[in-house]
């Protein structure tokens, strides 16, 4: 029974519905920003957050959980090392979902959804050449 579920079926099976929802995540904390459907948003948000809680922690047993929810050891290593310190002092609420309209081959509502504060990040670090 789907009693308040908290993400969405998104029209796929469970484990293409996790593979799609770990990819997501991967590129939200990549490029900071994705700009997806909405439903998309608000399953990749949940996970995203937890991870982020997870990387405050700092210790080895939360580490593997998170790689366990992404599967890809470059990105927890890039949340622990670069995201968590900027959210050291937030309780939640690390991202947002930013509405952009409708597209226009099948009228999907899409949204941006972004990590806060990660223009700190962006600003911090020159370009080397």
């Amino acid at each position: 029974m789907g009693h308040r579920s908290k993400i969405a079926k998104l029209g796929r099976e469970k484990q293409k519905r996790d593979a799609m929802l770990k990819s997501l995540v991967i590129s939200l904390v990549t490029h900071h920003s994705i700009k997806t459907t909405n439903e998309k948003a608000k399953g990749v948000r949940l996970l995203a957050e937890k991870i982020i809680t997870l990387s405050k922690k700092g210790d080895l047993h939360s580490r593997r959980l998170a790689y366990s929810l992404t599967g890809d050891k470059k990105t927890v290593k890039k949340v622990w090392d670069e995201i968590a310190p900027v959210y050291k002092n937030r309780n939640g609420g690390y991202t947002r979902i930013l509405s952009l309209g409708q597209r226009k081959g099948d009228g999907a509502n899409i949204c941006m959804l972004e990590l806060v504060d990660m223009e700190k990040v962006m600003r911090r670090k020159p370009k080397e050449e």
